[in-house]
């Protein structure tokens, strides 16, 4: 019959047409990538030893302390649907935390827990930015924000930090990148992959273009307590004015060598909770209740650990930034914070791509190229000096000084 056979041929039509996948949202954003952490899994896989100075991660374990509460929730029954914001007493204790710490006066309800900064900052993406808005990020960026942003319908927009004056924030170079469309600016303070802690006096920048044009400032603080020489870690929701407009993102994952447990915590005014709650609701319900222990005995317990991986974290700060200093062609101003070093090396004459590549094959160092943190950062490693213990971190300088000696 001609309508058996129409049909049939409708049926072999769809058959032959690739089904639509994946979103246009996904496939248009940028694919998320993990730099020379990728390049390094070949060798990783095939026995090569290899030292890592590219994955930012702390090299310590997690304290007993804090493993020991998540057994000790685990023996209790702790294993149940909890709150959708988060374990009640967690958020108490992160009042507490805040209040001393970071100078913020926050209710419990304006604190949500989540699985650690990354969905922390993706719920507020997702809560506060429609399609087509802008969002600026500090270039050097950190590269995992680009995606999120994408993935919520915005746009990203690079601001440069002064490079002539150690990656500084200036007014000028923010504010002729706002436009009518601007809903959003980026701080990572202290700053990935630079190093930089913030003077109050450049957070008070983008206080004022904050204020001036009704912006949001997502301030991502995971390295809050990372900070060396005295340098002064500010939380810019504590600036006047910034309270209502601040989204702040914290975590367990460098402070308390908690990377694998997933948790962190996003804190806003009461005013933007609902829509940041209502995506994690959706996504994950909540965080796993029994790590949520863990977290607390972070918080409330002795913390001369979090001081001891600092002081540790500095002397490993020194003897990179030292031996970096004396490499040719290579410059290393000391980081005031994070786990990072960003020496300068265009006097190599090498993209750091390039170079990157080329210490890994040669020398099987793993150090990150600086333009995976945009154009900006393409005459820099990024060379982590928290992901190893000591041992290894002067084994991984005698090969780079081999390396750049022959170069």
């Amino acid at each position: 019959m001609v309508w058996i056979g129409a049909l049939e041929g409708v049926q072999h039509e769809r058959r032959n047409k690739p089904m639509k996948w994946p979103s246009q949202r996904l496939a248009t954003s940028s694919k998320k990538s993990f730099g020379m952490f990728q390049e390094a899994a070949e060798l990783a896989r095939s026995g090569v030893d290899l030292i890592r100075l590219e994955v930012g991660r702390p090299w310590a374990d997690t304290p007993l302390h804090i493993k020991e509460a998540a057994k000790a929730a685990l023996d209790a029954g702790i294993v149940h649907y909890g709150d959708f914001r988060g374990t009640l007493t967690l958020r108490q204790a992160l009042v507490e935390k805040l209040k001393t710490f970071n100078k913020l006066d926050v209710h419990h309800d304006e604190i949500l827990v989540t699985n650690g900064l990354t969905h922390a900052s993706f719920a507020a993406f997702m809560a506060g930015i429609d399609p087509g808005d802008e969002v600026i990020l500090l270039e050097p960026y950190y590269p995992q924000h680009v995606g999120k942003v994408q993935m919520a319908g915005g746009v990203v927009v690079t601001a440069p930090l002064d490079a002539s004056d150690n990656y500084s924030i200036k007014r000028e170079l923010i504010e002729s990148r706002i436009t009518p469309r601007t809903r959003m600016i980026v701080l990572v303070n202290p700053a990935n992959p630079t190093g930089r802690v913030y003077s109050r006096a450049e957070l008070q920048i983008l206080a004022d273009l904050a204020i001036k044009h009704d912006l949001l400032v997502l301030s991502d603080e995971v390295y809050e307590f990372i900070t060396y020489d005295n340098a002064e870690h500010v939380s810019i929701a504590t600036l006047p004015g910034m309270r209502e407009r601040t989204i702040s993102c914290f975590a367990f994952t460098k402070a308390y060598s908690m990377d694998g447990w997933r948790i962190g915590y996003v804190v806003a005014d009461q005013a933007l909770m609902p829509g940041m709650l209502a995506v994690t609701m959706n996504d994950v319900t909540h965080v796993n209740v029994f790590v949520q222990e863990g977290a607390l005995a972070a918080v409330t317990g002795s913390q001369d650990c979090l001081r001891a991986m600092v002081a540790t974290d500095q002397h490993k700060r020194n003897i990179v930034v030292q031996a970096l200093n004396a490499l040719p062609n290579v410059s290393c101003t000391a980081p005031q914070g994070s786990i990072y070093a960003f020496p300068e090396i265009s006097g190599t004459g090498l993209t750091s791509t390039a170079l990157a590549q080329a210490i890994l094959k040669d020398v099987h160092v793993v150090t990150e190229a600086g333009g995976f943190y945009g154009p900006l950062g393409d005459n820099h490693l990024r060379v982590c000096f928290g992901s190893e213990s000591e041992e290894r971190l002067v084994e991984g300088m005698r090969r780079l000084t081999a390396f750049f000696n022959k170069l």
